[in-house]
């Protein structure tokens, strides 16, 4: 059998293993020292080269999301708006806080949270409640930057604070402006199959230094400052280990690598692709947004293709490939069933016609001509 293609796997490039021996050397393999601040700093410089982010490295990016909602102050009975497509993560903190997510569904161009929707749900929800929401939580997905002019003109008008999820979008750009850096805050996520691993782990991206300050305290149990074990509000074990952190500094040094290789990755596909009717590659909507392609997905089209998308992955699985649908909006999910929905049909729609395509930065081209034999000889009727 041939070799498994996976979606995407993490690669190291090699200065991992230095930072890691430092820190095992200098006996530093608690959630602090050189390694976090060192990652932190980097992450810092590459976001932002004025005006400079303040990076708190944590242990996930679920676990940044939980301290973005609490410095933003969302208690029990607040209304949070999130976006609706997306991985359940970005809506799973707004329960922990025993908050209502408020789902918007996408527009076409990027998937991501439709700013039309978006303005028509909060004057929806201060008819309905009396309040203005809490907090919007739009998503890069699969890294394409979200309409963040758009949604940042809405949230100023209406004095909502962004939480901006960039956990896909290490890298990517929307007018000139990286991803990450248009909220409050922001969340990024070094999960192993991301542009970059600390094998898990994540960062909350904070604007003031006084919200780091405010941040960390919460990740390390919320101990006072007090010569003995003191807590007068209730804290989180969320930092991020030196150990960890020792990854990630390695990984700083390929980073642009990287994301420069998940841009060719789409590149080829798209010519590959490019004749097949019924096969569309997601694209970078217009000049204005550079995506790092994290996943690259596709829209099948079973009029056209004579196969649907589930018949395309099962085939991509028979040859030892794997692929994966794309997110189920979050209004399908049992456990948000009774949550608001303010919908259009698009992320239903993509989600029963879309697939994440292997990605990462390991894959080689041979691997993606295999990939795209896979669809050529499934897909009927067509000559090439």
């Amino acid at each position: 059998m041939n070799k498994r293609i996976w979606l995407s796997l993490a690669h190291m490039g090699g200065r991992e293993q230095e930072f890691i021996k430092e820190a095992f050397d200098t006996n530093w393999v608690a959630p602090l020292g050189p390694n976090v601040n060192a990652f932190e700093k980097s992450l810092s410089d590459f976001l932002t080269s004025s005006s400079p982010r303040h990076m708190v490295a944590l242990s996930s990016g679920t676990a940044a999301l939980h301290l973005g909602l609490i410095l933003l102050g969302v208690r029990p009975g607040d209304e949070v708006i999130c976006q609706n497509f997306t991985f359940v993560a970005s809506a799973n903190p707004i329960a922990y806080l025993k908050a209502t997510p408020v789902f918007i569904d996408s527009e076409k161009d990027t998937w991501n949270m439709d700013p039309v929707l978006l303005e028509e749900a909060i004057k929806d929800r201060l008819r309905k409640t009396g309040k203005i929401p809490k907090a919007i939580i739009p998503v890069h997905l699969y890294g394409m930057p979200a309409k963040m002019k758009e949604i940042m003109e809405i949230a100023r008008r209406y004095d909502i604070p962004v939480l901006e999820d960039a956990a896909e979008a290490l890298g990517s750009e929307v007018n000139g402006q990286k991803c990450g850096t248009f909220g409050e805050l922001a969340i990024l996520s070094f999960n192993g199959n991301k542009m970059i691993t600390t094998s898990g782990g994540g960062a909350l991206v904070c604007r003031t230094a006084e919200e780091a300050q405010q941040a960390t305290f919460y990740a390390t149990q919320a101990r006072d400052n007090a010569p003995h074990y003191q807590h007068s509000r209730i804290g989180y074990n969320y930092r991020m280990s030196n150990i960890c952190a020792g990854i990630g500094r390695g990984q700083m040094f390929v980073l642009e690598e990287h994301i420069a290789r998940h841009r060719a990755i789409h590149s080829l596909y798209t010519e590959l692709l490019k004749d097949i009717p019924g096969i569309t590659v997601m694209q970078n909507p217009t000049e204005n947004f550079e995506s790092n392609f994290w996943l690259i997905c596709i829209l099948v089209d079973s009029r056209q293709t004579g196969i649907t998308r589930e018949g395309i992955r099962l085939a991509m699985e028979a040859a030892n490939i794997e692929t994966r649908p794309l997110w189920k909006p979050l209004h399908l999910q049992p456990i948000f069933q009774q949550a608001p929905f303010y919908e259009n049909g698009t992320s239903e729609q993509l989600f029963n016609i879309g697939l994440c395509l292997p990605s990462g930065p390991t894959l080689t081209d041979e691997d993606i001509e295999r990939i795209v034999k896979v669809i050529k000889e499934n897909s009927h009727g067509i000559l090439f």
